[in-house]
């Protein structure tokens, strides 16, 4: 199954067409997207110097025909989607290929790169809006679209992959609730609080397990946060109070350390959460005055109440029941955690296993020329890269363990799945993770008011005995 959408692609702002032609097949053949460019094929052209021949195919139609526009067209992209773990990587190079290849009836240069950094693999295909004989240009005719998606259709059929099923408008179904929004400025907040949680000995330790949860930390006058699916850095100036540089500083210093509102400012009205930790006050309350003391207690008061309010909404009766029910959570989170670090080992011995196999392939020619020729120094001289490589694969498939050669596709499926399977993982990690973490909020809240009230009726036991 295969969405497609056609996209004119235009000039840059302040960029000649040469440029951006440059940046628009360079994002598309990104060695990081595209496994190392195993995935990137191209038609007339070479995928190295794709924007330069199609800057040769555009002169070439200029001095043919005269025309020159200043805000031309100057290349088309076809964005193409497939199911996630319908399809393989190399499956779904050929099918666009082959799109791409009956859509501009074999005219126009294109190249198709393959893209696996998402949970869907999907093309990027993009083509010359000058055909390769410098003759004509595309034509971008009403309804193309349309015409793309079921070219698109008619080739996954050929091919055995399921289509998306057309409904009329009022067959379909309509959608009353929506999944949350999961805003990153207040994932990033959530995760400072669970850090905390910890009691890091110091700000440098506190950087030191931001960078372990899988954040880039760069660090200066602010401290600036990078994680996964975030395009840029964000300050933590930039957060709510409580979340900032001086705030995690004073309280890792045993200050105190405002809770805010969600980063985005929305207050969740269907949920009960555990609230914060509580405030130690007699820790807190040494040389503070009267107000701050009144404060302190307010807050308790309030996180506590919350603290009551969860128990209630989900049905937990007693210390023992919270008790079991925070290790239990703990546990699943942390199963869940090691299933995602598996499958992430796993898939890179799989990248490492697919280039050396790919390597060995390409060299064993040259390997068994050089074997019969007896190991000459000469002809190994003349092959030294090709034969270090080949070396290099079989010492790599003996340190793996691997007697027989499995096949790229075989990989790719299994690369596929254990993508998919991660992207889940990651989903429902998190939702433990929050879970486990307001549940060890309220067994922590609610133990101190039993200790508190354990510890007073000692005092009054000793008051009387006295």
């Amino acid at each position: 199954m295969a969405a497609t959408r056609l996209i004119a692609l235009h000039r840059n702002k302040g960029c000649t067409v040469a440029q951006s032609l440059g940046d628009r097949t360079d994002y598309a053949k990104n060695p990081e997207k595209t496994e190392k460019g195993e995935t990137v094929t191209a038609y007339g052209c070479d995928p190295f110097t794709v924007d330069e021949e199609f800057m040769l195919q555009k002169r070439q139609y200029y001095q043919t025909t005269g025309k020159k526009q200043q805000n031309d067209v100057i290349a088309y992209q076809i964005r193409q989607s497939f199911k996630p773990g319908e399809i393989t990587a190399e499956e779904a190079n050929k099918v666009g290929y082959e799109l791409a290849l009956r859509f501009t009836k074999g005219r126009y240069s294109f190249i198709v790169a393959t893209h696996t950094d998402r949970a869907h693999i999907h093309n990027h295909i993009v083509f010359n809006s000058t055909s390769m004989d410098g003759t004509r240009k595309f034509k971008d005719f009403w309804r193309s679209g349309l015409a793309l998606q079921r070219l698109s259709d008619l080739i996954c059929l050929e091919h055995g992959f399921s289509v998306i099923e057309r409904k009329p408008y009022d067959e379909r179904e309509k959608r009353s609730v929506f999944p949350e929004k999961n805003n990153i400025r207040d994932s990033i907040c959530r995760n400072i609080d669970e850090i905390l949680s910890g009691k890091p000995e110091g700000f440098a330790a506190f950087l030191e397990k931001l960078r372990e949860s899988g954040y880039e930390v760069k660090t200066g006058k602010s401290t600036a946060v990078k994680g996964d699916g975030q395009k840029r850095f964000i300050r933590l100036s930039s957060l709510p109070e409580g979340y900032r540089d001086e705030d995690i500083r004073a309280a890792l210093s045993g200050g105190v350390r405002l809770q805010a509102r969600p980063a985005s400012g929305k207050q969740d009205l269907y949920r009960t959460r555990a609230g914060s930790f509580l405030i130690d006050l007699e820790k807190k309350l040494q040389g503070k005055g009267p107000g701050y003391a009144q404060w302190a207690k307010n807050y308790n008061l309030k996180q506590v109440s919350k603290s009551f309010l969860y128990l209630r909404d989900r049905g937990i009766r007693g210390m023992s029941h919270l008790s079991s029910l925070a290790a239990q959570k703990a546990a699943e989170r942390d199963e869940v955690l090691a299933s995602i670090k598996a499958s992430e080992a796993r898939m890179s011995e799989i990248a490492a296993l697919k280039k050396h196999i790919i390597n060995y392939s390409k060299t064993r020619s040259t390997y068994e020329a050089y074997r019969k020729a007896g190991y000459s120094r000469k002809f190994f001289e003349a092959h030294r890269e090709e034969i270090t490589l080949h070396k290099a694969a079989k010492q790599a498939f003996d340190e793996l363990g691997v007697k027989t050669l499995p096949k790229v596709k075989d990989l790719n499926a299994e690369y596929a799945e254990l993508m998919t399977g991660k992207k889940a993982a990651y989903t429902e990690y998190r939702k433990l993770r929050d879970e486990a973490q307001e549940l060890a909020i309220a067994e922590r809240n609610i133990g101190s008011i039993f200790e508190a009230e354990k510890k007073a009726e000692q005092e009054k036991r000793q008051a009387k005995e006295h």
